[in-house]
């Protein structure tokens, strides 16, 4: 589905018709065999390229690289590296997304990893702690924290929500200074999932802890060096739920510019 949406585009790079650098459509093949731009000079083997070119649409549709690598016949390293790089970008462009959020605005922890055994939620120990904002109707920031002090997450919060905002969390104490930024609504979870009174609730980043969890159970294991680039590729599929991400991850990876 992903390569029918995008079959001209692909079909052009598959060929070695247009530069993946620049998007200009006239190359010619160099003695070695390699395809290079008229306009921005840049060249790449058209059999690296191909192998790329299926490797991020195999990351796009989310097939662990274990499998990928052996579907392909090529080494796991090869995959792993182009899926680490993808990371890295979409780490760096959700944050260069971040745009304040504002309106009602949902607050909440989660704890992703580590043994199921032994004390669960906030203080259990070998996981690592996530704080997410979401905008009701909009996008998600996420952030991995270490600590979940009133200071800290303040501080997390007055960059990244607009002053006046509503505020809708749980009970945790380390909100309770929210009203002194914005209105602030609680829900007691120990009691019910929506307020009686101001029908306040979370569930939108409770939502979104689901997603970004049932995501990465997909790949059979994300390694702690790692989570960070993961948690950031949740965030940046949430907020782009709704477009076909093919097209901007290929920008992104190559670097060029359509026209």
């Amino acid at each position: 589905m992903i390569l029918l949406s995008h079959q001209k585009r692909l079909t052009s790079f598959w060929l070695g018709r247009a530069c993946v650098f620049c998007s200009y459509r006239k190359t010619f093949v160099t003695a070695r065999g390699y395809v290079k731009c008229a306009r921005c000079g840049k060249q790449k083997s058209l059999k690296r390229l191909r192998r790329e070119l299926e490797i991020i649409c195999a990351f796009v549709e989310q097939r662990p690289a274990l499998q990928v690598s052996v579907e392909m016949k090529i080494g796991y390293q090869s995959v792993a590296k182009v899926f680490k790089d993808i990371r890295e970008l979409l780490f760096y462009q959700a944050e260069l997304e971040g745009k304040k959020l504002s309106g009602t605005v949902e607050m909440d922890e989660s704890y992703f990893g580590g043994k199921r055994k032994g004390k669960r939620g906030r203080g259990a120990a070998g996981k690592k702690v996530v704080f997410g904002i979401l905008e009701r109707g909009g996008r998600v920031y996420t952030k991995v924290v270490y600590t979940l002090t009133a200071e800290n997450l303040m501080d997390i919060i007055k960059k990244k929500t607009r002053k006046g905002s509503v505020f809708c969390t749980d009970t945790f104490k380390s909100y309770n200074s929210l009203k002194q930024y914005g209105k602030h609504l609680t829900v007691n979870h120990s009691k019910t999932m929506v307020d009686k009174n101001n029908h306040n609730h979370i569930n939108g980043i409770e939502g979104f802890w689901s997603y970004a969890k049932h995501k990465m159970y997909n790949y059979h294991g994300v390694s702690k060096a790692n989570f960070g680039l993961y948690l950031k590729e949740m965030e940046y599929r949430y907020n782009h739920r709704k477009e076909n991400i093919l097209e901007p991850i290929l920008k992104l990876y190559f670097g060029y510019v359509s026209y």
